[in-house]
């Protein structure tokens, strides 16, 4: 469901963000970490200046730091083949994070799971 701050236009950038990160990740990037992640989500400011991006994928916890840093080093790499692809005037600063969610989701359908089956005592 959207916000109220996010105008339209923010959502279809947003959007457009998502699918050509994933398209650049799953082809272009060199560390094979970053080639297997998927982007789940995207947000983008007021002022189109600044996004946060969502990735998950099979990523151990204890790689999880790694993993965002080296989304960190290659954000200026990222920047400038998301430039001819978005057609804006600026191209909005990359902030990369974790995206939980399906985890937690599984854990969810798991307990849920186990309380329908029958007991054996």
């Amino acid at each position: 469901m959207a916000s109220r701050s996010e105008s339209p236009r923010t959502r279809r950038v947003a959007e457009r963000i998502m699918v050509e990160l994933a398209e650049i990740l799953a082809t272009k990037a060199e560390d094979p970490r970053l080639r297997a992640l998927n982007v789940t989500g995207a947000r983008i400011s007021r002022d189109l200046s600044a996004a946060r991006i969502w990735v998950s994928g099979a990523i151990p916890a204890p790689d999880e730091p790694a993993v965002l840093k080296a989304l960190a080093h290659a954000t200026p790499y990222l920047r400038t083949l998301l430039a001819p692809r978005l057609g804006l005037r600026i191209v909005p600063n990359l902030q990369f994070l974790i995206d939980h969610s399906s985890e937690s989701g599984a854990r969810i359908e798991k307990l849920l799971r186990e309380l329908r089956e029958p007991r054996g005592d």
